[in-house]
């Protein structure tokens, strides 16, 4: 199986994906692989938030949505004609050791290492372990090619090549031990922020309220930071993002906000609050559930230099200023096939093994 193909069976799975969507969830035809897998991916996607509460039908249609939209034939001709790509007539096993914060939130490295002619050995997170193999048999009936490429284990890794593992911070210190001998990609905490001006529109500011909102806030890519100028008036802010008022109706974020409000309360912290998220003074990054922290900046240029310097921390940036590295309002949870996680590339690492 030639990279041509490997991209067509991706292709197939994007648009097999557009049938599950945040509008409606539609068959699209009576084909064969329709009739064998449609029923099972609406039946799961149905169930998901019985297994983990957080993910509920509207963040997993998000997500698949998502993936449609990143799986179109042009984008990954785009995405893998930047390399140099050979016969893989040796592949190489990679061990994936995926997280589970946000539906399929493994799915990017699964699919670079089969794009690349790899196999893949994957360890699924507890918290989003249904969805994977599912695509895996639909790719295997796709093309039997992908047959005995992709293995799943719940148990001690062993015959592989090189490692590809996301986790928190102190995970990773457990994965750098055990890892370390191999090739390897591990990935620790990150978290994304958004630089306002004051000169943002309100249309702007409810597209942020997507950054923050999507997933709980739960991905490394959902904003739990804003950096503001001296005296920023935050109404505007509020007002623009009241739309995402239902998510405090959810028990799980209700929990999360009524215990941190508690704890800001009792510890005397300034906080500004509108019913269902709250704004503290943070230097930090990593905002709790229904929090999102915010710091003052004096000049943009030395909060860039700021950012860069603590880059390790963080994902991405949201800003309307026209740098060519930041990410419009809006868009965190839409990432293209090239914006890697850490921004460490996936593609040029497999292929140099």
């Amino acid at each position: 199986m030639n990279l041509a193909q490997r991209i067509n069976a991706f292709q197939k799975l994007g648009i097999f994906f557009k049938q599950f969507s945040t509008a409606k969830i539609e068959k699209h035809s009576n084909s064969e692989i329709n009739t064998l897998f449609f029923d099972a991916f609406k039946m799961q996607i149905e169930r998901a938030q019985e297994f983990n509460g957080w993910f509920t039908k509207e963040n997993v249609l998000k997500a698949f949505e998502s993936w449609s939209e990143a799986l179109s034939i042009e984008n990954l001709i785009e995405w893998t004609s930047k390399y140099s790509f050979s016969e893989n007539t040796s592949p190489k096993t990679i061990a994936i050791i995926m997280a589970g914060n946000i539906p399929l939130v493994g799915f990017h490295d699964f699919l670079s290492v089969l794009i690349t002619g790899n196999n893949a050995l994957i360890k699924q997170s507890s918290s989003d372990k249904h969805f994977l193999p599912l695509i895996a048999k639909f790719l295997e009936h796709t093309n039997p090619y992908f047959k005995n490429k992709i293995t799943f284990t719940d148990t001690v890794l062993t015959d592989f090549d090189a490692v590809i593992a996301t986790g928190s911070n102190n995970t990773a210190r457990y994965f750098e031990h055990y890892f370390g001998k191999y090739p390897s990609i591990i990935r620790k905490n990150r978290n994304s922020v958004a630089i306002l001006t004051g000169k943002e529109t309100e249309e702007e500011l409810a597209l942020l309220g997507e950054d923050i909102f999507r997933y709980f806030g739960l991905g490394c890519r959902s904003v739990s930071k804003l950096f503001v100028p001296k005296n920023y008036n935050f109404d505007m802010f509020f007002k623009a993002i009241y739309k995402f008022n239902n998510i405090i109706n959810y028990k799980k974020y209700e929990n999360n906000y009524d215990y941190n409000k508690a704890v800001y309360i009792m510890s005397l912290f300034n906080i500004l609050e509108n019913g269902f998220v709250m704004l503290k003074e943070d230097k930090s990054y990593a905002s709790p559930i229904a929090t999102v922290f915010y710091e003052y900046y004096d000049d943009f240029d030395n909060l860039l230099n700021k950012l860069n310097t603590e880059k390790s921390d963080i994902q991405c940036i949201v800003s309307n200023e026209n740098v060519v590295d930041f990410v419009k309002f809006g868009q965190t949870q839409h990432p293209k096939l090239w914006n890697y996680a850490d921004n460490v590339d996936t593609i040029s690492f497999l292929l140099k093994l």
